[in-house]
């Protein structure tokens, strides 16, 4: 059964496209079985994004169009049940210890049945927005791209530490936008010791890493989490979900057939997804349980005929 637990719309999100039951429409008609709709939490106003400021927004700006977002998931998960498993979630933004009272404060306000964990911001600044702002965030660290990624794992370690998300979004993000986003990270002893370390915490709290498409479809050889990540997180006996991390109805299911050869590649035999059910794992979850099915059985499902 194909799945994807990340997904935005233009809707909601000023860098996306599509409306949000549009990207629903098409989720559907790809066969997915479960969707999850998350789109980004609302951030304080030192945190926008130049298209955001662009088009007038302000932190409470955000805050009523995350309201709305809420409110026409609500709508559609009721629209489309029993047709389409729809899940409601958030993708939330580490960027500074004050996130946590942010994203509590949030995650109290709506109601939701997972979040992912993220990190697109170190020392304040975009490290996947543009190569203008990674370099700015690189020279914050001591202009050193390895102090920059012991930097990026190290807030992401406070992130899991603080939230232990369900879902840990795009687990080496800090790789797109370097200068060789290709090259592993093993040759680099700090920041192994750091992967290895909030691997370590993920598989400890129950955490599951996603396997997510949108690094191939931005042009990387692999997706997020890197194959030596991947690898290291399977020995550890880690869990895996697979996602799109989609903008729009074009990139639903994008790039999903090199997702699963990548998956076989590194020995990964069970997926992970997410259900309503009875049984739960994570008590801020109560009517959401976690389910595997072999990779096997993804494979030979209709979607990839």
């Amino acid at each position: 059964m194909p799945y994807s637990h990340h997904s935005h719309s233009g809707q909601f999100c000023a860098h996306a496209r599509d409306t949000l039951e549009a990207v629903v429409e098409a989720a559907l008609g790809k066969k997915m079985q479960v969707f999850a709709l998350t789109e980004h939490m609302p951030r304080e106003q030192q945190d926008l994004y130049s298209e955001e400021i662009n088009a007038g927004y302000s932190e409470d700006k955000l805050h009523d169009i995350f309201s709305d977002y809420h409110a026409e998931a609500r709508r559609l998960q009721a629209l489309y049940s029993p047709k389409l498993s729809i899940l409601i979630g958030t993708e939330v933004d580490w960027i500074r210890p004050s996130s946590k009272g942010f994203i509590e404060n949030l995650l109290s306000e709506f109601q939701f049945q997972l979040f992912i964990g993220s990190v697109h911001h170190v020392h304040g600044i975009p490290i996947d927005y543009d190569a203008k702002s990674f370099e700015e965030a690189q020279k914050v660290s001591g202009d050193s791209v390895e102090r920059l990624f012991e930097d990026y794992f190290d807030l992401q370690y406070e992130m899991l530490k603080a939230l232990t998300p369900p879902i840990v979004g795009h687990f080496d993000l800090i790789r797109l936008k370097s200068e060789h986003p290709n090259v592993g990270f093993k040759t680099l002893e700090g920041v192994w010791q750091r992967i290895h370390r909030n691997l370590v915490f993920v598989v400890n709290y129950g955490g599951v890493l996603e396997l997510n498409s949108a690094a191939l479809r931005k042009g990387l050889q692999e997706p997020y989490p890197n194959e030596e990540i991947s690898k290291e997180f399977l020995a550890l006996g880690g869990s895996f979900t697979l996602s799109d991390d989609s903008h729009g109805i074009d990139h639903i299911g994008s790039s999903y057939r090199e997702l699963l050869r990548f998956a076989q590649e590194v020995g990964i035999t069970q997926l992970t997804y997410f259900e309503k059910g009875t049984s739960t794992k994570d008590s801020r979850f109560p009517n959401i349980t976690t389910q595997t099915t072999a990779l096997s059985q993804v494979q030979s499902h209709p979607f990839f005929a």
